[in-house]
């Protein structure tokens, strides 16, 4: 990986990154966030699901179209390569610094979507398997990674705070990806394409750009920096781990079976969004309106994604990370055995309130997770080991579409109504999360006396004094790094707003 960044290792070494004195670290989310929010551009993947299997028919699908399984390999591929990237490329990151992992996962997620428009070209699937999955993925993982490991040392006085931070840009990536990827395929739609191709081509070059701007002005914390008003203190249950050490713990994997279920459950649906709403209330709309009113729902789920990885992970700094865990499983197995009611029942509103929940606890469930294993291993090779812990997330994003799509095929070719064919999904989702509830129940504290057993040793972390010596920075230098990422990010949830008013606006008439 290291040779995609051999041009220019000056600029890219590591201690190229380092902060100088008196840097505030409030200048460094924007940088997270610009990659984030690129790259969290897969959870709107279900908005091309449809147009993928009309390249053909256009308006419909015709005879040598692909079908929505084979398309939703797409989308499992990426997460798979998410995960294996994440476990392979941790060590190398917390070796090398954030700055050459954010550029290689920048090059790999735009030359993801060159190469899938290319298979749109030449109507190829396995392009789209190279090019968005493969490519795309490897870039996932990176840029997924990099700015987590990051944040949690540039905030160790509040760990859940600040992977929510580095991780609610995944989870709002969609509310700019989806209405963006909705704009540019209208705009290159014609009687002969459906804009696809095009659309691949932009997009490729337009997020590119976007991850620059993190990779150009991430920094990393100075050799024994502590917050503006904190003092060292000595936490003896705080241990430092390596991902070898970790991974040899029970906790290790009761927490990645955790992170399994969480997003196997909550995966399949944000991957099959904008089709299932479609299936389940056909009667509400026109095809026509569908099409935007489903880009909103997705845009809104994006919007509960996000702020679901901000809240709960900075919830669970005051909860703690088991107790809000415990939350999302419980809660989360209601919701999902209430959500057919609500299909039979026709109320859309409730339909989406009850998935808004749901996806606000799945993100939740990633944001919370690093600032968890934080707690277990300490800060020294976090990245190392959430990147280890992600390969659950690979089995996952094959696991959850596979369940969705795959269950409704055959409800669907065994005669149940397109509207009922996710019923018995959406239970299994329900036992999925009742089983990571009691998994996440058996979750221990690693005692220091264990970690020593296997070569590690009690860190320092810091703790905050009541006052913080206040920090003198650029107001203009920060307004300008927020900006970047804000102004998409407004724009994105304007978008989402204006369109998912119809699905509001018709059930209450």
């Amino acid at each position: 990986m290291s040779t995609l960044v051999t041009s220019a290792p000056g600029f890219f070494d590591r201690q190229r990154t380092v902060a100088p004195p008196g840097f505030n670290r409030w200048l460094v989310p924007p940088a997270a966030l610009a990659i984030h929010l690129a790259i969290g551009e897969a959870y709107a993947f279900s908005v091309f699901k449809l147009p993928l299997t009309q390249l053909i028919g256009i308006k419909a699908p015709a005879q040598g179209d692909w079908s929505q399984p084979d398309v939703a390999w797409v989308f499992s591929i990426a997460i798979v390569f998410l995960g294996l990237s994440a476990a392979l490329f941790g060590s190398w990151l917390d070796r090398v610094g954030p700055r050459k992992a954010m550029f290689a996962s920048a090059v790999c997620f735009a030359s993801g979507f060159l190469v899938s428009a290319v298979g749109v070209w030449v109507h190829q699937l396995w392009l789209l398997y190279l090019g968005y999955g493969v490519l795309g993925g490897i870039g996932l993982g990176l840029g997924y990674i990099s700015p987590v490991s990051t944040l949690i040392k540039w905030f160790p006085d509040r760990p859940g705070m600040a992977t929510g931070l580095a991780i609610m840009g995944f989870g709002g990536g969609s509310m700019i990806g989806a209405p963006l990827s909705r704009v540019l395929m209208a705009h290159f739609r014609t009687p002969e394409s459906a804009g696809v191709q095009e659309t691949f081509l932009v997009m490729g070059v337009v997020y590119f750009a976007f991850m620059m701007f993190g990779v150009l002005t991430v920094r990393i914390p100075a050799p024994g920096w502590k917050p503006p008003g904190a003092v060292k203190k000595a936490i003896s249950n705080v241990a430092s781990a390596t991902p070898n050490d970790a991974i040899r713990t029970r906790a290790f994997w009761l927490l990645w079976a955790v992170l399994l279920l969480n997003v196997t459950a909550g995966i399949g649906v944000l991957e099959q969004a904008s089709p299932m709403i479609q299936e389940m209330f056909p009667q509400l709309f026109s095809p026509e309106v569908w099409e935007k009113a489903a880009t909103g729902f997705v845009g809104l789920l994006s919007l509960f994604n996000m702020a679901g990885r901000f809240v709960w992970s900075s919830t669970s700094d005051a909860i703690g990370r088991k107790p809000t865990y415990a939350i999302f499983f419980a809660l989360g197995a209601v919701l999902y055995a209430l959500t057919p009611t609500t299909g039979h029942l026709g109320n859309v509103a409730l339909f989406v309130l009850c998935y808004g929940i749901i996806i606000s606890m799945y993100g939740g469930g990633f944001a919370t997770i690093p600032a968890y294993l934080r707690d277990q291993f300490g800060t020294a090779q976090v990245g190392a080991i959430h990147g280890r812990l992600l390969t659950a997330w690979s089995l996952a994003g094959v696991a959850g579409p596979v369940l969705v799509n795959y269950i409704r095929e055959h409800q669907i070719n065994s005669g149940v109504p397109k509207a009922d064919a996710y019923t018995l999904t959406m239970y299994l989702m329900a036992g999925l999360l009742i089983v990571g509830f009691a998994c996440n129940l058996f979750v221990r504290r690693v005692a220091p006396v264990q970690l020593a057993a296997v070569g590690t040793t009690a860190e320092t972390v810091a703790a905050p004094l009541e006052a913080a010596t206040p920090v003198a920075f650029n107001w203009l230098t920060l307004g300008f790094r927020w900006g970047w990422v804000g102004i998409p990010l407004a724009w994105g949830v304007f978008q989402t707003v204006i369109s998912s008013l119809a699905l509001f606006v018709r059930t209450s008439s």
